[in-house]
């Protein structure tokens, strides 16, 4: 059977969701290579640009105006988006070692992840320092700062930059700006800026320097020119635990309460490990085809790249230029042609924020003064920037050129098998199972496995206790996340729940895999990400992998066949809720509509992390903790939604529920993507639970109401007991990790609600 899609053939990683890989991906989503693989690895879901950072610590532009929200990029692409740090390179094996996950193959790389300010030498400036990057990190810390002065606007504050280059000079100007909106006290808020040269932002012409040197006085800041941060450490005997102490080497002594690094830019110490070509500040050398100079499949790009026919300044401006020629270079080289060599302007127009509403502009030797024009120029530009990444994905003119057309150069498409001539290779299976084998930590020796993984037969064999029951299920979905590795344990936390919410013990696993067409090692290494992924969770629930089934398809898909034991008298089942109890809720509702919106990339990337986080957390802790108070009926929440697994609950135990609407946990984002009419495809079968509301009428405008038939994927348990022991088990929970477990409603006689047959739930 012919099949519509390329297989898999070659893998391109993309390391840091800098300016450069975000047009990367732009582009390669409007003109996509067959048979190419993109992965970004990134250590978050959106990515600063620099141009706007300055307004947005000024208070001109919210934080999702001035990040790239790199999910629905990403999703534009069709690229995995891995979320995770890389911490090291493996490149005579082609594999990216990164903190949190297995290694990640690839057949070229392209490293786009900026740069660190320089502290090593100063003592103290590790401990009690903040950098400008990463900027996640830096604007944490001053919406920390934000709140303290406006809960203490008479307090006074003292803030301590090092650096005085165009960064340095920017942020304290748009934080002086901000703060003194806040405390309307020019006294109450005292900037000090350090600068070990004799001039401020030596690297521009004279004129700008001049004007912002008077910018700065006249607005109060103190300037410590020629002046070399020697250490930063906390003040003694202050009342005050956040005073800190700069001194510098010509003995000058300030106070502060935080201290913001804003100096000469490093590379990450984990590139001198590498064997990349560096410079002597460890940048990675490139060429005029931004290809480094000693590994021809590694492109590098930005602040980590140092161009060395023309080195230019660490700026934004650069990585924004670059982002067109490496995409162009990067196709090239896939398709085997000649790499078109790029060679940045040697001047640029800057324009500089004052934090005020206005702005500089400077080229080469001609400056213009500080004007409120200048700022809207500058916010024009920027603002067109941004649209490219959050209006119309896939629609506008990049000027690929006549290089890239549809007419590409690459494998034809092969006939696949259907049937059992779908499998995947008997030697791709036996060397990823290899491998996961070695990862497994439980199962070697429990004499309860008869046959697993370990002997290979045509069917796992267990042994059952004689005086336990056995508990089995299985699901099975196509994949939400672009992530092989995140996947598997979503996937196996959401099959095992079953076995949990019955208050069983896991024992064993199959699993039951389609991997999508690939080349033999491209399937070999999907395959290995998704089960090492599955195997970290199942290793945790002490139930090993024995056995399972793969096949070739259109799309990834997994699911486990899971088996559980428990003993009779501590089984527990839907039919127990008894009058009087309280209904508790362990996890928060909203995974349905917020994946539909990420199909549709209209998720914002940090509403789909918190959704992740969610559902890459266990039920098998809150099993065990519901249990130990003495609950008498559980469920987990999926894909019936909430209302429709209650009702499971309500009809077995013959009781009713009183619902608080209002208590219901809801994830970030849901709200606004259900307020938008972006609902799951089962979301229309679940509204027939409705039927079974009492007062229908009067709940349906509620906000939380469609939330009540959201289907969830590894969504939280559902259970009744007590209403004594439920603020110690909420407290046990909370302890736990489970933040949103809350009470969400009460059990009662059905007679008290049921004026109409079959009404049994009644919502407040």
């Amino acid at each position: 059977m012919q099949q519509d899609l390329q297989p898999i053939l070659k893998d391109l990683v993309l390391i840091g969701g800098g300016h450069s890989h975000a047009i990367v991906l732009r582009m390669f989503g409007m003109k996509p290579l067959p048979g190419v693989r993109l992965t970004l690895i990134t250590t978050a879901s959106d990515t600063p640009y620099s141009g706007m950072l300055p307004g947005h610590i000024a208070g001109f532009y919210s934080h999702n105006e001035c990040h790239i929200d790199l999910r629905p990029l990403a999703n534009f692409a069709q690229a995995q988006l891995y979320i995770d740090e890389v911490v090291g390179l493996d490149l005579e094996n082609n594999k990216v070692i990164c903190a949190n996950r297995p290694p990640v193959n690839f057949d070229l790389l392209s490293v786009d992840i900026g740069s660190t300010p320089a502290t090593i030498s100063v003592s103290g400036a590790a401990e009690y320092v903040i950098p400008a990057k990463p900027v996640s990190q830096l604007l944490e810390h001053w919406y920390q700062l934000l709140e303290s002065v406006a809960e203490n606007p008479e307090e006074p504050i003292g803030i301590a930059i090092a650096g005085g280059g165009a960064g340095g000079v920017e942020l304290a100007l748009s934080m002086q700006a901000h703060l003194h909106r806040i405390v309307h006290q020019l006294g109450t808020v005292d900037i000090h800026l350090f600068q070990r040269d004799q001039e401020l932002m030596p690297k521009y012409h004279q004129s700008v320097r001049h004007q912002v040197k008077q910018i700065l006085i006249k607005r109060g800041i103190s300037l410590h020119l020629a002046e070399t941060v020697c250490k930063v450490e906390p003040c003694e005997n202050k009342e005050n635990q956040e005073a800190l102490k700069v001194k510098c080497q010509s003995g000058l002594t300030i106070e502060c309460n935080k201290v913001f690094w804003v100096t000469q830019a490093s590379a990450p110490q984990w590139l001198e490990t590498t064997g990349l070509g560096t410079d002597e500040q460890g940048f990675i050398l490139v060429n005029d085809a931004l290809q480094s100079l000693t590994h021809p499949y590694v492109f590098a790009t930005g602040d980590i790249a140092t161009m060395v026919n023309h080195p230019r300044p660490k700026a934004g401006v650069f990585a924004v230029r670059q982002g067109k020629p490496l995409f162009e270079n990067l196709q090239r080289f896939l398709l085997d042609k000649p790499l078109k060599p790029y060679k940045p302007q040697k001047e640029y127009l800057s324009l500089i924020g004052t934090g005020d509403g206005q702005a500089i502009a400077t080229k080469g030797a001609f400056t213009l003064p500080p004007h409120k024009l200048l700022w809207r120029w500058k916010d024009w530009i920027d603002r067109r920037f941004m649209e490219r990444f959050s209006r119309g994905l896939g629609i506008g003119d990049w000027g690929l050129g006549k290089d890239f057309d549809s007419q590409t150069n690459t494998q034809s498409l092969a006939m696949r098998c259907a049937g059992c001539g779908s499998k995947v290779g008997s030697t791709v299976l036996e060397r990823v199972l290899y491998r996961i084998q070695h990862e497994q930590r439980v199962g070697e020796d429990r004499k309860d496995i008869i046959i697993g993984l370990n002997t290979p037969d045509d069917a796992a064999a267990v042994q059952i206790p004689t005086d336990q029951l056995m508990v089995q299920t299985i699901d099975f979905f196509p994949t939400l996340i672009n992530d092989p590795y995140i996947f598997g344990q979503i996937s196996a936390n959401h099959c095992l729940s079953d076995i949990f919410a019955m208050g069983a013990v896991a024992h064993s696993t199959l699993a039951i895999a389609t991997i999508p067409y690939a080349a033999p090692a491209k399937v070999a290494e999907t395959f290995y990400q998704l089960l090492s992924g599955a195997v970290k969770v199942l290793n945790q629930a002490n139930a090993p992998l024995i056995g399972g089934h793969t096949s070739e398809g259109a799309k990834l898909a997994f699911g486990l066949s899971c088996n559980g034991v428990v003993h009779p008298d501590k089984l527990l089942r839907k039919a127990g809720m008894q009058p009087k109890q309280v209904l508790i809720l362990t996890k928060a509702l909203g995974t349905g509509t917020l994946f539909a919106a990420d199909m549709r990339r209209q998720a914002k990337g940090r509403w789909i992390d918190r959704a992740v986080e969610s559902m890459l957390l266990s039920n098998q802790a809150a099993a065990d903790c519901l249990l130990q108070h003495g609950v008498t009926a559980c469920t987990d929440v999926t894909g019936f939604g909430l209302l429709g697994h209650l009702m499971e609950m309500v009809q077995a135990s013959g009781v009713a529920v009183e619902l608080q609407l209002d208590a219901i946990p809801i994830l970030e984002g849901a709200r606004e993507t259900i307020q938008q009419g972006i609902f799951s495809s089962l979301h229309p079968d679940n509204l027939q639970a409705a039927n079974y509301i009492h007062n229908l009428v009067s709940v349906q405008s509620h906000p939380n109401y469609p939330l009540l038939f959201d289907p969830q994927t590894s969504g939280g348990l559902l259970a009744s007991l007590s209403k004594e022991q439920a603020n110690s088990c909420l407290a046990a929970l909370q302890t736990l990790g489970y933040k949103h477990s809350c009470v969400i409603g009460r059990v009662t006689p059905s007679v008290a609600l049921d004026s109409e047959i079959g009404k049994l739930v009644y919502i407040f």
